[in-house]
């Protein structure tokens, strides 16, 4: 039987790098001739090619272009409006595959073990889906139920993103995606193990208790395993159903959405990595709902010390520190020039931290166009200096810090960042940031990551 598993796997990855392959490679053997012809790349041709053909892929694949899409200067500007496109949205199992995945991770008496199981999936991404249920005393539940042989499509997708990043270096080489890569690859590992994001789930309930902002479900450990994961169902509205309300409503909101993102990282050295609109919803007192942890990146206390560095470098003009706080980031080889061009990037992040007055995030952007005019100020830039590698740290802590100001976009919040930024950051200690982080981790049984 085990040998039988083994060679569906195998045959399965096989198929499965043979469609992305298929698919990208076709697109890379047109540029080629292209190039040997002598004719000028259409870049935004060949990157709507590229969203076409991964767009008909499903599964990890579209994720790890989406994620790429979201940070700044990992691809060419053209590949990045076209990927940015890309819906996770995934056909749901039939009822039939879902008895039969249900069976497999809970065993024959599966549906005795619920009061009541939905047939239907409310909902359906690029690695599993969910289902409403309720347990034996009345608790709503949410049931996320793993696709059939991840593993194999997300080990597939993961060597084939080599493809995709290769083929995008043609056009552009001033960025050096190596450490991203290993990043990527890490996080989306890690995506497969739903024990991993019940752990997610306990340290986000220990770092949020008592905020009075956010809500976290709980886990159902008798009703999960590794590929399933029972939790309270949540009630609230989607978070883009504010957008019309009034300026007071979406303003706290936002407060609370600043509290879910800025006091783990802050207090704790954690970031929620993905900040998709469908991850929040709202209650009607209008804190925030939390959703979906499995991808949940940990930072040693030093780098949070190298994010407030930063700021502080920024605020005060100090090109020493910022230097220092880069180097605590990761980044090597340090120019005036390289830091000079970093800093444009981060006063995207850090601007509105700076001003003592109520304020929109940004001025006349696109929530979903938020930091792409820093960016390509940025990527102009680095293409004179030549590559520059992004250390790994700089990949997830990029994006949600992105996703977040996006949010803040639709909602069209006017705060002051400022205080609720210094409110957060008082009495800032590395040492402090550590010892509070220890005791997270303990809690929720989890290491810090290497």
């Amino acid at each position: 039987m085990s040998e039988l598993t083994d060679r569906n796997r195998f045959s399965g990855r096989l198929s499965r790098y043979a469609r992305v392959s298929g698919s990208i490679g076709g697109i890379a053997t047109k540029m080629a001739a292209q190039r040997l012809f002598g004719r000028d790349l259409d870049k935004a041709a060949n990157a709507a090619e590229i969203r076409e053909a991964l767009g008909g892929l499903k599964g990890p694949v579209m994720k790890v272009a989406q994620i790429l899409a979201t940070i700044p200067d990992a691809l060419p500007r053209e590949y990045a409006q076209e990927l940015s496109q890309l819906q996770a949205d995934a056909p749901a199992m039939g009822w039939v595959f879902v008895k039969r995945r249900m069976k497999t991770e809970l065993g024959e008496d599966w549906q005795s073990r619920y009061k009541s199981f939905e047939r239907d999936a409310i909902s359906a991404a690029s690695l599993g889906q969910v289902h409403r249920a309720e347990a034996h005393d009345g608790t709503k539940l949410a049931v996320k139920l793993q696709y059939p042989d991840m593993s194999s499509a997300v080990e597939a997708d993961v060597r084939q993103m080599n493809l995709f990043l290769n083929l995008a270096k043609q056009y552009d080489s001033s960025v050096d995606t190596g450490e991203i890569r290993k990043e990527l690859a890490d996080r989306l590992r890690e995506e497969l193990d739903y024990e991993r994001e019940a752990k997610h789930m306990a340290l986000y309930r220990h770092m949020l208790n008592g905020s009075g902002a956010v809500h976290v479900p709980e886990h159902y450990p008798n009703l999960s395993t590794e590929r399933l994961l029972t939790m309270t169902w949540v009630d609230g509205k989607r978070l883009l159903s504010y957008k019309d309300a009034d300026q007071e409503t979406r303003n706290a909101i936002a407060v609370n959405m600043f509290k879910a993102w800025y006091i783990p990282f802050h207090k704790y050295g954690v970031i929620h990595g993905d900040p998709h609109l469908g991850n929040y919803s709202v209650r009607d007192d209008l804190t925030i709902n939390l959703l979906d942890f499995g991808c949940v990146r940990i930072f040693p206390a030093h780098f949070v010390g190298g994010v407030i560095d930063l700021y502080k470098a920024l605020r005060d003009g100090d090109h020493d520190l910022a230097v220092h706080a880069y180097e605590t980031w990761g980044f090597k080889d340090l120019s005036k020039e390289l830091v000079d061009t970093l800093n444009i990037w981060a006063s995207l992040l850090y601007g509105p931290l700076m001003e003592d007055r109520p304020r929109l995030i940004a001025v006349a952007e696109k929530p979903g166009e938020y930091g792409r005019e820093h960016a390509a100020k940025v990527h102009r830039k680095l293409k004179e200096l030549g590559p520059v590698q992004p250390p790994r740290e700089f990949v997830f802590m990029d994006r949600a810090a992105i996703g977040l100001g996006g949010v803040f976009l639709h909602l069209q919040a006017e705060l002051n960042w400022h205080r609720l930024f210094h409110d957060i950051i008082e009495g800032y200690d590395t040492e402090a940031i550590a010892k509070q982080q220890a005791e997270a981790l303990k809690v929720a049984d989890l290491e810090l990551l290497p």
